[in-house]
């Protein structure tokens, strides 16, 4: 009986420790850094400020060549000015007004612009020199094929061919649709021509309007051709000072022959005789052919103007 007793509570022993360990857990064998498949959350590091890299600042555009577009064709082709020196008075060159059939008018004011490129210093501190090269881009266009800079190599039409394209795409007669003595019919030599259906209902003589409205040059210098000369604007008020000592000044240098006046035939509808209603020295400078655009005459005229105004 003792030993039975025995037995059992050894049994009874043995169970109890048995259910003690099983209830204890086991000890890792490996230990596994979990996997983050989330966002990952952004930190900020402990830079101090000035190792902090600025974000760049968009680059500054080039000023050597300063250019504004002042308006557009019936054609959608843009009307450019070109603007030299910083001074406070305003000289204004025109070419091209007659498109096509004056080519050399357009060419004569880009060699202004590449001689202005290539001597800054020809422009006194006191002046800005503006340059719109050709204000009938369209009928420009008839005979070089190019948009904007051509040499005379692109011209591809001569003589009477050339005749359309001296008016916009309109047949308009651009130098017949500013606001002084304005017709709808104009005069040109022997033929008639549209003066438009008002004044400047044209979108290239609006150009040129609105720009020296906002602008107000001091001088305004238009080529023409064909007649070698220097011509005096008016609008009925007489010829201002300034105009006539403009006229003589540009063709003494340049050696054109002086004229108060255009009278040819009767013109309406004039860009330089509008100016000198609207109170702006105007004159025009009529090349001697289609062709030439007489650069070493025409330099020395715009450089005798530029000179006038540095004093």
């Amino acid at each position: 009986m003792k030993n039975t007793l025995i037995i059992v509570l050894g049994v009874i022993i043995i169970a109890l420790v048995a259910f003690v360990f099983l209830r204890t857990p086991a000890a890792p064998t490996d230990t596994v850094e979990p996997t983050d498949t989330g966002t990952p959350v952004a930190t900020t590091p402990n830079v101090a400020p000035s190792e902090v890299t600025p974000t760049p600042e968009p680059p500054t555009p080039k000023d050597d060549e300063p250019t504004s577009v002042i308006g557009s064709s019936i054609e959608e082709r843009d009307i450019t000015a070109y603007h030299f020196g910083s001074g406070d008075t305003e000289v204004l060159f025109v070419g091209g007004i007659h498109g096509g059939y004056s080519w050399n008018t357009a060419l004569v004011a880009y060699e202004l612009i590449s001689y202005l490129e290539k001597n800054p210093t020809a422009i006194p501190a006191t002046v800005r020199v503006t340059v719109i090269p050709a204000l009938n881009p369209d009928g420009l266009f008839k005979v070089t094929r190019k948009m904007g800079s051509f040499t005379r190599a692109d011209v591809t039409m001569t003589g009477n061919d050339t005749i359309p394209a001296r008016f916009n795409a309109r047949t308009v007669d651009l130098n017949r649709n500013f606001d002084c003595d304005w017709r709808t019919s104009g005069t040109w030599q022997s033929r008639q021509v549209s003066g438009g259906s008002a004044t400047f209902s044209e979108p290239e003589s609006q150009a040129l309007r609105d720009y020296v409205t906002e602008s107000k040059p001091s001088a305004v210098v238009v080529w023409y051709s064909a007649a070698g000369g220097v011509y005096a604007s008016n609008c009925y008020n007489g010829v201002l000072p300034e105009t006539t000592t403009l006229t003589n000044l540009y063709a003494k240098a340049s050696g054109y022959p002086a004229y108060e006046e255009f009278n040819y035939y009767e013109i309406t509808g004039d860009a330089v005789n509008w100016l000198a209603k609207s109170g702006i020295p105007a004159i025009s400078v009529l090349l001697t052919s289609h062709t030439d655009t007489e650069w070493e005459k025409n330099r020395k005229g715009i450089e005798a103007i530029l000179s006038h105004y540095a004093e």
